[in-house]
């Protein structure tokens, strides 16, 4: 039979016809995609250069229909923070469950920040507010709704999440794009330290008072505990009052967090429960630090509902 030339399909996509041609042995399929978005990754986007570093953002956004991009809507913004007890961080273990939060059709903006060794606190704090504002700056480029931003973050990232979001335009800010604002809708904070001073108060596998530590080398190389007046700013409890509101909070916590003692987010916890502020507080019973249930489904389904209830 002869094969005539047709134009090109222009009826919708759901219209287009179904090929008819069977040719023997063929097996069919009938199959339906999981639910999700493909992910599209911008590399390596610098957003600021301080203090000898070149800081980055990997974006991730959603693409829900390969046949349409960009997009027609912009999506809720979710600003990640990966953990490193506040030292160099190794950005790319983020990308496999910031991956899976994409696909939900969140834009994810992972955030390199300055290591302590080079810049101490409050360094974290200001470049991650440095990357909310490059993001709000850039919202139609990266799809992103200016309006609805989230900010996240795990171990020492958890922290600076929380320090962000708590103070967001009042401090601990160096101005870079400071016609934006800073604030966020709400914070996931998984597994982060609060009080440093009290770490070594319960069990852990380190120290963390001496000027060598982790939290001594946040404060600029000081010991922890002889040294209130570098340690107080850092501790997010500080930042809580019953007079004014700050972003809904949820932690998910390890009970048997072996660097970070649970009773850290305890102390938290308790603090925005007596001062009246929105928080929750989830045990992940037997679960050590990032490990144990937080690569579950589970993990990010309360966590992304908690997002989604308020931005």
């Amino acid at each position: 039979m002869e094969e005539k030339l047709i134009p090109p399909f222009t009826g919708p996509l759901d219209e287009f016809p179904s090929s008819p041609e069977l040719p023997e042995g063929v097996k069919v399929l009938h199959l339906e995609d999981r639910p999700g978005n493909r992910v599209d990754i911008r590399f390596d986007v610098v957003y600021d250069e301080r203090d000898g570093e070149t800081l980055h953002l990997q974006i991730l956004r959603p693409v829900e229909d390969m046949f349409n991009i960009p997009p027609t809507n912009r999506y809720p913004l979710i600003v990640y923070i990966p953990g490193s007890a506040w030292h160099r961080q190794m950005i790319s273990v983020s990308f496999p469950k910031m991956m899976r939060v994409c696909e939900r059709g969140y834009v994810v903006a992972i955030v390199q920040y300055r290591p302590s060794e080079v810049s101490p606190f409050p360094a974290q704090i200001e470049d991650a507010k440095s990357a909310i504002r490059y993001m709000r700056k850039y919202a139609e480029e990266y799809w992103v709704d200016p309006d609805r931003v989230a900010v996240w973050g795990d171990s020492s990232g958890g922290h600076t999440a929380v320090m962000t979001g708590f103070t967001a335009d009042s401090g601990l800010d160096n101005g870079l794009y400071g016609e934006y604002p800073t604030e966020v809708k709400c914070i996931v904070d998984w597994f982060g330290p609060t009080d440093i001073t009290k770490m070594n108060c319960y069990p852990s596998i380190a120290d963390h008072t001496e000027a060598e530590s982790n939290e001594g080398q946040l404060i600029g190389g000081f010991h922890v505990l002889d040294n209130p007046q570098l340690t107080t700013p850092t501790n997010p409890i500080n930042y809580v009052t019953a007079d004014k509101a700050l972003p809904p909070l949820i932690i998910l916590h390890g009970s048997r967090d072996q660097l970070v003692p649970f009773n850290q987010s305890c102390r938290l916890y308790e603090k925005l429960k007596e001062c009246g502020q929105d928080v929750e507080l989830y045990k992940l019973e037997g679960a050590y630090h990032g490990v144990g249930g937080f690569n579950s489904d589970e993990a990010l389904d309360i966590s992304l509902a908690f997002v989604a209830k308020y931005i």
